[in-house]
């Protein structure tokens, strides 16, 4: 399966994940409160953190992004100690409003984040990764799994 570019494909992603929060928080509103959807966008934007930090970030370093590599990592941190409280919520079966908040407050740390990730970092992806590391991205994006007990560099 072609995905187009690397950076077309980890937007796509970002897509995705985006679309099964804001699926979640539409329907609490309206007496939803299947927490499926937010799981499986947490668990997509956990990969997602994996497949850049350690496919993408590497090669962009040695190309001399270092700042802003280092923008992403924190921000990956950020995301992922969110992620973690809304496990948390939901795990003690919180309330709707607390955890509607909180995934209104993962989609701002994403729209944030991915302002910056998909103008800045993706292009240069593109640009930077050679053939066989841009296979390997590709191959994960398709079909990687996350290892079990892997967690973000700055969580």
């Amino acid at each position: 399966m072609e995905l187009g570019t690397v950076g077309a494909a980890l937007e796509r992603e970002h897509r995705d994940i985006d679309g099964g929060i804001e699926e979640y928080t539409a329907a609490l509103p309206n007496g939803g409160g299947d927490p499926a959807p937010l799981i499986r966008a947490m668990e997509a934007l956990r990969r997602h953190i994996y497949l850049e930090e350690e496919f993408l970030f590497p090669p962009l370093r040695e190309a001399g992004m270092t700042m802003p590599v280092f923008v992403m990592l924190r921000e990956h941190g950020e995301l992922w100690n969110a992620m973690d409280a809304i496990e948390t919520q939901i795990d003690a079966a919180a309330g709707r409003e607390e955890l509607l908040g909180r995934s209104r407050e993962l989609l701002a740390l994403l729209d944030k984040h991915n302002s910056k990730e998909e103008p800045i970092i993706y292009p240069q992806a593109d640009a930077v990764l050679g053939s066989e590391a841009g296979e390997k991205l590709q191959a994960f994006i398709e079909s990687g799994r996350m290892p079990e007990g892997w967690v973000c560099e700055k969580a």
